[in-house]
């Protein structure tokens, strides 16, 4: 049973794309560099005294299914992925915010900047979310104030070339890499080596593969998903699938909401006591309140009607 334990996992899927490159974006990529562990590895863990091949699949199926349902999380810290990325800086941004993976990034301290920057088609331009102030919604038309996307694009290229001219006219000079790097564009790729085990990385991939993250760094988030964590940990990948992505929450008072079915009378008192129908004494029109918002969409998606339509 030892030997057992202490045999190194192999994924036979992960080892025929060890060291490739997956491209993102227009010049990013994802590379896995390393792995440890697998499905068996979080059974194991949550098992702690059973040895490999204790159990048939379909007990190990249901008890990864059961530690992702009621969110018992620890033995799925016991699998790990090691990833080369290369990232465009604004998107390395929202990156590095994750605050559960050990880091290790190119340093434009001591080599030179990376000659590369995130480009953006004429068609590409997106627009402000009206709804989401943080986030964008569609593409912009064809001409939007008397701008359109091919001028948009000619001048990115003639920034991006800009901005390189005076960086490499500063490292000619001589100046301090760590100064002359200062006026590069968010554009600009970096690279880095990110190390996270299988618990934290499902938490970034809840997050950054969302509908509502930006499309960049949800681009790297669902190719790691669906093209490395899919087919390393297919059981808790399935299971991930099922009890996160495509789930919901109900707060207390979406079921206040809904508990008494279609009833669209008790629906309304309930969301007229959270204040959820306050209306603007100006345009008598409902105020915009986020959490009835959410609320709506829920209701929506489970085919129910919604009481103050």
């Amino acid at each position: 049973m030892e030997n057992e334990i202490l045999k190194r996992v192999k994924v036979p899927a992960l080892d025929a794309i060890l060291g490739k490159k997956i491209p993102i974006l227009d010049d990013g990529f994802i590379r896995l560099v390393d792995y440890m562990g697998d499905d068996n590895s979080v059974v194991q863990a949550a098992r702690v005294s059973y040895g490999a091949g204790t159990k048939t699949v379909s007990e190990n199926k249901g008890l990864i299914r059961y530690l992702m349902r009621h969110r018992h999380t620890t033995p799925f810290e016991m699998c790990e992925l090691k990833i080369h990325v290369r990232v465009p800086m604004d998107c390395w941004r929202q990156w590095i915010r994750h605050r559960t993976a050990s880091v290790n990034e190119y340093s434009t301290r001591y080599s030179e900047a990376i000659d590369g920057c995130q480009t953006t088609k004429p068609y590409e331009w997106r627009i402000q979310g009206k709804g989401n102030k943080q986030g964008s919604s569609g593409f912009l038309d064809e001409i939007s104030n008397g701008v359109d996307g091919k001028y948009l694009t000619e001048m990115e290229a003639d920034l991006h070339a800009k901005s390189r001219q005076v960086y490499n006219q500063r490292i000619h000079a001589g100046v301090a890499r760590e100064q002359a790097r200062k006026d590069l564009p968010l554009s600009n790729y970096t690279e880095a080596y990110w190390k996270i085990d299988l618990k934290n990385l499902l938490g970034f991939l809840s997050l950054r593969m969302d509908s509502h993250a930006q499309k960049e760094i949800r681009d790297y988030a669902i190719a790691i998903g669906e093209q490395i964590v899919a087919p390393w940990v297919p059981l808790t990948w399935q299971a991930f699938q099922d009890y996160r992505i495509g789930s919901m929450g109900l707060t207390a008072r979406d079921i206040a909401v809904i508990k008494r079915g279609n009833d669209k009378e008790y629906g309304m008192l309930e969301a007229k006591s959270f204040g959820w129908l306050d209306r603007s004494e100006k345009t008598g029109k409902l105020k915009r309140n986020r959490e009835r918002s959410e609320c709506e969409t829920k209701l929506k998606k489970l085919g129910l009607e919604i009481p103050w339509n």
